[in-house]
């Protein structure tokens, strides 16, 4: 996430800096650099921030299960389908999203940004 996509969703939130800092558990001056761009948004950070994003309106998502049209063996193993949690299959770690679990967070989210799931919750 780049400093410019962080003040979007900070907006779409109607939120200010300071509600922000509150809302994300970082200080004042975080969100001051996230927005200049003096200081890398970190993981814990971006997660977060797409979760309020997410809850904003998560009426009539379908099942990414469906959307991707997972099989039921890999369905049956994933944890967004364990914990019913189809519209935060971005949120949650170890799932099985194109056939693989990823590693970290970072490769993670290069699959993610490119998923109509997840897509679908800035829309």
């Amino acid at each position: 996430m780049n400093s410019s996509e962080f003040k979007n969703f900070r907006s779409q939130l109607d939120k200010t800096q300071k509600q922000m800092s509150q809302l994300l558990g970082v200080s004042l001056k975080a969100i001051h650099s996230y927005e200049q761009g003096w200081r890398t948004i970190p993981p814990s950070v971006e997660r977060q921030l797409y979760f309020l994003i997410s809850r904003k309106s998560s009426n009539g998502r379908k099942a990414c299960w469906r959307i991707k049209k997972c099989p039921a063996a890999r369905k049956k193993q994933c944890p967004a389908w364990e914990f019913k949690s189809s519209d935060l299959c971005w949120f949650i770690n170890g799932t099985i999203c194109e056939g693989a679990i990823h590693k970290d967070w970072k490769e993670k989210m290069e699959v993610c940004r490119t998923c109509e799931v997840f897509t679908s919750l800035f829309q």
